[in-house]
């Protein structure tokens, strides 16, 4: 696990360590501040700031980065879904903290971002609209909100003109869902569109202004 990850998960999910680990992590940290007063490292030692008990202690014993990387190794074996990776829509690179809304790497902003769209398949009615058929992943979509196509490679935001219920063949049963309805697109953009939907990929809803 990358240095990154471990210091966004003992940084914002500390609440997860169990009370001796965080006992050794202050420790460690005043230990650290009071390296070169002596003085001051015995007064914490005294207020039990700094630890000396052998429990404590041992937990640290192999080094600071084999005791951080122990720690995110339990936290991920016993309580994995309590950890919140907050990963960039676009690039899938982790944010800064879990409620960052914009990516540190690819600059890639999700301020506005109300709702995730998965693509099924696409699909034209004649003198109509050109419609995405999928399913809500989360949130909640209303017509007048942008479909985010960035993601997916193609750097447009189109108006949504409408939202059907909408049908189609699955392993030759029904199978509905959830059309959106725009007629913002060109001919190459429904095309790149029929070919990445058979990858099903998901999208972001965004309003048009920030939230």
């Amino acid at each position: 696990m990358d240095k990154e990850t471990i210091y966004y998960i003992i940084t914002y999910f500390s609440n997860l360590m169990t009370n001796r680990e965080k006992l050794a992590l202050k420790s460690h940290m005043f230990t650290c501040k009071t390296s070169d007063n002596p003085k001051m490292k015995r007064i914490l030692t005294e207020k039990n700031w700094i630890s000396s008990d052998p429990e404590i202690t041992s937990l640290l014993q192999n080094g600071y980065n084999e005791f951080e990387l122990k720690i995110i190794q339990r936290i991920m074996t016993e309580t994995p879904e309590k950890v919140f990776f907050n990963n960039c829509p676009k690039c899938n690179r982790l944010a800064r903290t879990p409620y960052a809304k914009q990516c540190r790497y690819c600059r890639y902003s999700w301020h506005n971002l109300v709702a995730k769209f998965k693509i099924e398949s696409v699909f034209q009615l004649t003198n109509r609209s050109f419609y995405l058929l999928g399913e809500i992943v989360e949130g909640e979509i209303t017509p007048g909100q942008l479909m985010d196509l960035t993601t997916i490679g193609l750097h447009k935001k189109i108006k949504i003109d409408s939202i059907e219920l909408g049908n189609k063949p699955n392993n030759g049963k029904p199978w509905n869902g959830i059309a959106l309805g725009t007629n913002e697109l060109t001919e190459d953009d429904k095309l790149y569109l029929k070919q990445q939907s058979f990858f099903h990929p998901t999208i972001n809803i965004i309003t048009t202004q920030p939230i």
